[in-house]
């Protein structure tokens, strides 16, 4: 099984620099980012489902939630809790306006 190094500790993370972040949240392991674009990136302790990757794994590199691009929909807002990630979302162009907080687990 590979090494995932989570830290209870703040640590400096590069992100593609292409990424500009507008909104950050931290759980108790994982963490989330929005960029102005509207895309979610998590990392960290995935253990209950809380990076919104479809699985339980962890990862030490930040991996954009696929399903939100998927469904047409755009982060605006997103808050983490210890084992959950709440993304408030709005729906795309072309798809009936509105926002709604939506749980990833």
């Amino acid at each position: 099984a590979a090494f995932i190094s989570i830290q209870a500790f703040p640590a400096l993370l590069d992100l593609p620099q292409q990424l500009e972040v507008s909104r950050v949240s931290c759980g108790s392991r994982h963490t989330a980012v929005v960029t102005c674009s509207g895309e979610l990136y998590t990392w960290g302790w995935g253990k209950y489902g809380q990076l919104g990757h479809g699985d339980n794994a962890s990862s030490d590199e930040p991996r954009p939630v696929k399903y939100l691009a998927a469904e047409g929909l755009r982060a605006e807002d997103v808050v983490c809790g210890p084992w959950t990630t709440y993304v408030c979302v709005l729906e795309a162009r072309g798809h009936r306006e509105g926002s709604a907080p939506a749980p990833l687990l």
